[in-house]
């Protein structure tokens, strides 16, 4: 809990940190990677870096949890920090680094805000920081142990046995242990971090769901190679896409991420976009292993039925379980706006196809459904606004972001 005196100044002062959080935490990495350059070795992505997500997740971590502490004082908002902890973890964070941390973080508020950082100022938002970090290794501290890895070393080499063209720009490797052990244990909807070394001989990472049911000892990954205008490419994505190939061994970490599976009965409503589909295949998968019964709704948005990945095992799983249906929006298809239906190869009656982008206006959601959602941020955004439209409680959808948590980053802009 914020004392008393530092919640005072932090609420009077939230609005002028929060409107310069992102001059802070620009020079706060510059001047980082210029005196630690081995921190972007196997630790930060620098395609995060360079397209200023890093800097926007952490700017609304910040002022997320400095106005919980204020706005919400009797309550420690440690669910706001779970998905930042599992982050860290799954990239091997450790309690020193926040220390480091600390000492770039401050002295970038200094500089930029000047004399207006009174030692009471300062104070008051140290002790914001240190609340939150250790919040945060006291969740890491747990995770690595449920995870029965070293803290900072979730590592693990696997190698390539199988590798699939899923589509033009996206294709799926499978994973057995290299040591011959079992697979460390996950649960569906989580993600493993992937460590690769890139040309110039610099480690560098990045995360992916894994697309499997959970309980198996090979593991897939669906990686869709990232193509972005005015920052660089995806490293890990484009080099696993071009070169990764059966015998390969590649750095693993152990499986981590708070959005999973529940055990309830509860309807599940699966609504993904683009490569947003993988840990939703997962649930699939795990979901026909146990034989379930839940009603089970997929809602999928694509360009077109090509670029779709993991098409052909979302068809399979929806039709074996016991209560499934698929719903497909794809912007394009056929000549006209018009509802279709396909036949698979059997002969079997598909999925609901739909021309156009993903609209739930049509849809029957049911009212007590949990709802899993994960897809490029402004599908998401616009996806739960029609959830939240069609009487879905926001408690009950999850989502999963694929990179650093813009949606924080929201936060910190009304604090701001």
């Amino acid at each position: 809990m914020l004392s008393a005196e530092s919640a005072r100044i932090v609420r009077a002062t939230l609005p002028a940190v929060g409107g310069a959080l992102d001059e802070i935490t620009a020079r706060f990495y510059r001047t980082m990677f210029a005196e630690r350059p081995e921190l972007l070795d196997g630790l930060f992505n620098r395609g995060n870096q360079a397209g200023g997500d890093q800097r926007r997740a952490l700017a609304g971590a910040l002022v997320g949890f400095a106005a919980a502490l204020v706005c919400e004082p009797e309550a420690r908002p440690d669910a706001l920090l779970s998905r930042i902890a599992h982050k860290h973890a799954s990239v091997g964070v450790t309690d020193d680094q926040y220390t480091v941390v600390h000492k770039y973080l401050f002295a970038a508020v200094a500089e930029v805000l000047g004399d207006a950082v009174t030692p009471e100022v300062a104070g008051a938002w140290d002790e914001v920081y240190w609340l939150m970090a250790g919040a945060l290794i006291a969740q890491e501290a747990r995770l690595y142990l449920e995870a029965q890895v070293r803290p900072g070393h979730p590592w693990r080499e696997w190698t390539v046995v199988e590798r699939r063209e899923e589509t033009a720009d996206a294709v799926s490797l499978l994973l057995r242990p290299a040591d011959g052990r079992p697979a460390p244990a996950a649960r569906a909807g989580q993600y493993v971090s992937v460590r690769v070394r890139m040309p110039d001989g610099v480690r560098q990472l990045r995360q992916y769901s894994l697309s499997s049911a959970p309980g198996e000892d090979v593991r897939r990954i669906t990686v869709k190679r990232l193509r972005r205008d005015g920052v660089p490419d995806g490293e890990v994505s484009n080099l696993l896409h071009r070169s990764a190939a059966v015998g390969d061994v590649l750095a693993l970490s152990a499986p981590f991420g708070d959005v999973v599976l529940d055990e309830e009965d509860r309807p599940l409503v699966l609504v993904s976009a683009g490569i947003g589909c993988t840990p939703m295949v997962a649930v699939l998968e795990h979901l026909a292993a146990t034989g379930s019964h839940r009603p089970v709704t997929v809602l999928h948005a694509d360009r077109s039925p090509a670029s779709h990945a993991l098409r052909a095992d979302t068809l399979r799983l929806v039709d074996g379980l016991a209560d499934g249906r698929a719903v497909f929006w794809y912007e394009e298809y056929g000549e006209s706006g018009e509802c279709e239906l396909e036949q698979d190869g059997a002969g079997r009656r598909g999925p609901d196809v739909r021309t156009g982008l993903l609209d739930l206006r049509s849809v029957r959601l049911p009212a007590d459904a949990g709802v899993f959602l994960c897809g490029p941020l402004p599908f998401m955004r616009a996806a739960r606004e029609q959830l939240l439209r069609a009487g879905v409680p926001a408690r009950r959808i999850r989502y999963e972001v694929f990179g650093p948590d813009l949606w924080l980053a929201d936060m910190a802009d009304v604090a701001g």
